[in-house]
Order: structure tokens, then sequence, then C-alpha cells
């Protein structure tokens, strides 16, 4: 993955981030509205002081976390959604607001299953469980401490909820963990087709080049080039132009018939092999058709095209094919320069007649269409 895609995707997770902690907070709002009306109720055992100081310790955290996450400061922890912590400090909360009431308790103890609902999703089976067991740990923790001071008035009612409380957990694990299950198979089920897709883009790609490349020589092959060629054409710009040479390998065909054709497929290697050496990155050469091929120059001129093409004759002239049978190798090649509104099939005829005429003047010579033909 490219770093821009790393930065898109760290972009969005962040914001899904934010939108669950928003989420969040605006469930403690709603609860800070239920615990009014018990207050005025009558419900919460505690003074307006209490519940002043306990609505703003709530508000206070939550604009800590608030600067956590919009400060991005959320992404430094190993679990940057901080759902474990956001957990715990509900579950603290919770269990101080059960500590001031009493007959309002059994209403208010739906509150403990919110908070989990958060983790269902993304906490680990291990992190899910450690949190069910804070809630039902605190939840007894103190009703055996008002136990112990004496305050609790009804025992069997509250062993009563710890029982309905540990079934509500119990459930809430067991679906958890069907729900990490599902998701574990999910995503391996998506590594696999991840690895089919990028199986298919190699083979598409490896088509591409099959289909866009000679097997002999390893260039690309006619219909590759002019494809190429047409596009490079309407990309030019007013004063620019490239340039185009039709290359063919002299006496080929005697050296097929007098050496046989695996000497003849050697010399075609050996002049592709000549010519990645001697071409600039960005030229395009391809094999045109038996022994000849076509060479187009980006951004050139006739000077620059002809030292380029007598550079290439010199240089196959003094190459050895790899079987050492054919010891004379020579070529010829006809020049011609591409300007803006030229046609492609146009430009083609005079760098063949330019061919043409390098082989009546006895072969082994560049020759430019600009000096012999009348474009």
């Amino acid at each position: 993955m490219s770093t821009m895609s790393q930065r898109v995707t760290q972009h969005n997770l962040q914001k899904l981030f934010i939108k669950r902690f928003l989420l969040a907070a605006s469930s403690y709002l709603m609860m800070l509205m239920l615990v009014g009306v018990a207050f005025v109720g009558g419900y919460f055992n505690g003074s307006t002081e209490t519940v002043m100081a306990g609505g703003a310790l709530v508000l206070l955290s939550q604009a800590l976390l608030g600067l956590v996450f919009f400060s991005g400061n959320n992404l430094r922890f190993a679990d940057p959604s901080l759902t474990e912590a956001q957990i715990w400090l509900a579950v603290g909360w919770e269990t101080w607001l059960l500590s001031h009431l009493d007959s309002a308790r059994g209403p208010f103890m739906v509150i403990y299953v919110v908070p989990l609902m958060f983790g269902l999703f993304h906490l680990s089976r291990a992190v899910f469980l450690r949190c069910a067991a804070l809630v039902f740990g605190s939840f007894a923790m103190l009703n055996l401490y008002e136990a112990g001071q004496g305050r609790l008035d009804e025992p069997g009612l509250a062993a009563i909820q710890a029982a309905v409380l540990f079934i509500v957990l119990f459930w809430l694990c067991l679906y958890g963990n069907y729900v990490q299950a599902s998701r574990q198979r999910m995503r391996q089920r998506r590594f696999a087709l991840q690895a089919h897709q990028d199986t298919l883009r190699g083979m598409m790609r490896q088509l591409e080049d099959l289909v866009a490349t000679d097997e002999l020589t390893g260039l690309f092959n006619r219909r590759h080039f002019l494809r190429l060629a047409s596009r490079e054409l309407h990309g030019l710009r007013p004063g620019q132009t490239h340039g185009l040479a039709l290359i063919d390998l002299d006496h080929f065909k005697r050296i097929n018939d007098v050496h046989g054709h695996a000497a003849g497929d050697a010399v075609l290697q050996g002049f592709a092999q000549v010519a990645a050496a001697c071409l600039r990155e960005g030229d395009v050469l391809a094999r045109y058709g038996g022994e000849e091929f076509v060479l187009l120059m980006l951004d050139s001129d006739a000077d620059r095209l002809t030292l380029c093409c007598e550079r290439l004759r010199l240089a196959f002239a003094a190459a050895r094919p790899a079987d050492g049978a054919v010891t004379s190798l020579s070529l010829c090649a006809g020049m011609t320069l591409l300007g803006e509104g030229d046609l492609l099939d146009d430009a083609l005829h005079r760098a063949d007649k330019a061919l043409y005429q390098a082989k009546r003047e006895g072969r082994n010579r560049c020759v430019a269409a600009w000096e012999y033909i009348d474009a």
C-alpha cells in the first residue's frame, strides 16, 4: 500500500473513531437527563451538590476524551478507539449511580449493558470477557459493600438482580463470541478473495505482456507499437517532433537458408539486445514483422534520430550472435519525422520509401526521408 493510501485509510479510521466517541458522549448526556429525572422524582439518594458534582465529572471526562480524539493522540495507543478504557469509565460511573439508587436500581441496571454493546464488535474475546467480568464484579462488590454496612434492605432482591445480570452477561458473551468468530471467518474470506484478486491481476498483466510482446525477441509486437505510436502522435505539441525509423536486417533470408532458422533467430535476438543498449529509456522499439523492426524516438529531431540509427547500425555490425554461426551483420534504416497533424500511416509510408532507397544504394546504411522524398 502506498503512503498516500495509508494516510487516506488512517484518516477514514480516525473519522470513524470520532463518530463512535460522539455516539458514546451523546449516550452520557441522555443518562444525565435520566439521573435528573430520578433526582426530581425522589429516587436518588443524594444532595443536589452530589448530583452536580457527578454530572460535572462525567462532562469533564468526556471533554478530556474529546480532546484526545480530536487532537489525534488516540492513534498513539494500541487500541486507537479506546473502547476498553471507555467501558471501564462507563462501568465506574454506572456503579456510582447505582450506589445512590434504591427502588429505582433495577431499571437503571440496564445501563450496564450499554457500554458493552460498544465493544461487542470491536473487542477481542478475552477483552470482552474481562469487561463483562468487570460489570458483574462491580455490581456484586457494591451489594457486598452495602450488606457489610447494613444498608442492603432487600438482600433477596439484590440476589435476583445479580442473577439476572449474570445471565444477561453470560448470553452477551456467547453472542459476542459468535460475532467474533463470524468476523474472523469473514476476514479470512476477505483475505482469500484479495489473494485471488491479486492472482487474477497478475495473470491479466501476464496476458497483456503476451499480447503486447514478441515472444522471440522480447520486444513489442506490431499491434502494440501501432497503439503506442498513435497515442504519442495524438499528444504531440506544436513545434514538437518524434523520430520514426523502419529497420531491416540485411540478407536475413540468406542467413536462414545458409545457417538455418536457429541462426536466424539468434540474429534477431542479438539485434534486440544491441538495440536495448543503444536506445534511450522511453524510446519504443518493436518487431514489425519478420526481420523488420520499427523505432519511435520520442521528442527527437533529425540529428538525434540520425545519430541514434547510425549508432545502432555500427553496434549491430560489430555484434556476434550467441551461436557464432553468423559473423557478418548489417542493417539499413529508413528515417522520417513525425510532427503535429501527421498521420501515422503516412509517416510509415515515408519511412518505408526511405528504407527502400537504402536497399537500392547497397544496404548497410541509414537514409532520411526528408532528404530523398518530398514529404
